[in-house]
């Protein structure tokens, strides 16, 4: 199941309240990056982070899952993505923690 574009515009509006947020569209589900570095993934109406120190302190009780079917890396289910205080927080954890973008694939798209 594609994520619904409903899901993807209220994950992207609660995540914008907390920081620079962008989506690019992916074979009917979405990448997600914060502010050019690419943080997770929008799958089957899932919120999906990359593990991080940041994201493994702060997501704790989330649950670890693949994005889709033959990936080989497990992410955090984000299920709290309106508590502003925490994504904020992660967002700029995940920012740090991540590795710069290499050339023009690393780019961030724009919101659909």
């Amino acid at each position: 199941m594609a994520t619904s574009k409903e899901f993807h515009d209220y994950v992207v509006e609660c995540l914008s309240r907390a920081g620079d947020v962008t989506t690019k569209r992916m074979m009917g589900e979405y990448l997600v990056y914060s502010r050019g570095k690419l943080i997770g993934d929008l799958c089957d109406n899932r919120f999906l982070v990359k593990q991080t120190d940041t994201s493994r302190r702060l997501l704790a009780d989330c649950a670890l899952e693949y994005p889709y079917n033959g990936s080989k890396t497990l992410m955090f289910v984000v299920e709290e993505f309106e508590n502003g205080d925490i994504m904020k927080e992660l967002l700029e954890g995940l920012y740090d923690e991540l590795p710069e973008p290499k050339g023009e694939k690393g780019r961030a798209g724009s919101k659909p």
